[in-house]
């Protein structure tokens, strides 16, 4: 492709036009998130979550080690990574029938919901810092981050009773609320960081 430089509403490659503002879909979704943060339903979630989530940052070593204050990246955004990557593996290699494969899938599966309790403990933490708008959205993607972690339990237990079919179908569920569910964790990061 041949870069063309930027057009008046985005960037322009021969045979492809990414526009930066405007269109459809970020624009729907953002007002989406809107809608969610302005949503005074979700207060008593809110509320009720705010003491525990305040509990794991009184200590002032651990809060600085869960916001990163060391490094700039937040604990969260960096332990993500384990049970998305473990699930995602382990989707792929249900692709192959082979009882290695099925073996690995079955593990990666129960390692991604080993490694979700960390993950959500310390995205509890950098939740308690945010505003009450992104504590909405946040209440939202942790009814979502929870719900995929059942269905991937479900999935792990189906697994290892040899109900691959039923395991494999759950995964692909979960895999679905995850990415929703993620989208909203990337829009709590980005308003965070003020973007």
């Amino acid at each position: 492709m041949e870069l063309r430089g930027f057009g008046p509403s985005g960037l322009q490659l021969q045979g492809l036009h990414l526009r930066t503002e405007g269109g459809g879909g970020p624009g729907r979704f953002r007002r989406l998130m809107r809608r969610i943060e302005q949503l005074e339903a979700l207060d008593p979630a809110v509320s009720a979550a705010e003491p525990p989530a305040g509990r794991l940052v009184q200590n002032r070593r651990l809060r600085s080690f869960l916001h990163g204050d060391a490094t700039g990246i937040p604990l969260h955004g960096i332990l993500t990574d384990a049970p998305f990557g473990a699930w995602f593996m382990a989707m792929y290699l249900d692709l192959y029938s082979d009882p290695g494969a099925q073996r690995a899938a079955t593990r990666l599966v129960g390692l991604g919901v080993i490694t979700a309790v960390p993950t959500a403990l310390s995205g509890w933490a950098e939740w308690s810092l945010a505003g009450r708008g992104t504590k909405r959205v946040g209440i939202v993607h942790a009814g979502l981050n929870g719900a995929a972690v059942l269905i991937f339990a479900g999935s792990w237990a189906a697994r290892l009773r040899g109900r691959r079919k039923l395991g494999v179908g759950l995964a692909r569920v979960g895999a679905l609320v995850l990415m929703a569910s993620a989208m909203l964790g990337g829009y709590m990061g980005s308003a965070r960081r003020g973007a």
